[in-house]
């Protein structure tokens, strides 16, 4: 699994800083809990065998979420995209939006910094930072841990910002409700076709900055059609997270 994410050893560390920057750090196994031996590297049967291994485990701990958040009547949402899609921005528009009629609690992962974190912070509502250190993408474990520190209060919103990737976290479940993937006009019309795991898995699709259309060589209809291609029926919102054209449509829906 290692070799397919670069994801780094089963003994990585990874780490929690909540809003008053005090850091815990879990040490000890997550997904990555496999051996590496060298005389394996070409044994395919080895290799899938400890990568169901490893996703049967995310998928347990995954359960356990699902089951604590329907409990609570959470309703948890894991956002992922590629870097740079306008997801956090996208965020923060849909908090101020929606703080005053439901709750909401954040989740950020990224590798490094607490950028995120801080950013939706300031709009007022509590969150928590997942720095993964090499890791590439959020698995149930590291969010079991985090919505334990963060302690989101019944018939909340919980939002899951997850690593800007769009391979390795559509094979991870969280436990979350829907999972939405944001795609940008900034990167290209193939994105689908070239994902298809990401947008297969996904729930809803939404095409941001949609406000460069008329600078940029992207024809949305060729991402329309290869979206489809990918899942069909799936719902897309276009909108504009620096506009807010489109937003409301998207806030109906959560």
């Amino acid at each position: 699994m290692c070799d397919t994410c670069g994801c780094g050893s089963g003994h990585d560390e990874f780490t929690l800083h909540t809003t008053t920057e005090k850091q815990s750090h879990i040490h000890g196994h997550h997904h990555h809990d496999h051996e590496h031996h060298h005389e394996h590297e070409h044994d395919t049967k080895k290799v899938l065998s400890v990568e169901t291994d490893i996703l049967a485990k995310n998928n347990l701990l995954a359960e356990r979420n699902r089951g604590f958040f329907e409990a609570k009547k959470i309703k948890a949402i894991n956002l992922v995209s590629s870097p740079g899609s306008g997801k956090t921005t996208l965020l923060e528009k849909l908090i101020l939006a929606l703080k005053t009629k439901r709750k909401i609690f954040v989740i950020e992962g990224d590798q490094q910094t607490t950028n995120d974190a801080k950013r939706i912070e300031a709009t007022g509502v509590k969150a928590i930072q997942i720095n993964t250190g090499s890791g590439c993408h959020l698995d149930a474990h590291m969010v079991n841990h985090a919505v334990k520190s963060l302690e989101p209060e019944n018939n909340s919103l919980l939002f899951i910002e997850n690593v800007g990737n769009l391979v390795c976290p559509a094979l991870f479940d969280l436990g979350e409700e829907m999972r939405i993937v944001i795609a940008s006009t900034t990167e290209g019309e193939d994105k689908p076709i070239k994902y298809p795991n990401m947008f297969q898995s996904s729930d809803l699709c939404i095409l941001n900055k949609i406000d460069l259309l008329p600078y940029l060589d992207f024809d949305i209809n060729l991402f329309k059609e290869n979206l489809q291609k990918v899942k069909p029926g799936i719902p897309l919102i276009e909108l504009s997270a620096k506009t807010e054209e489109g937003l409301k449509k998207l806030v109906a829906i959560l």
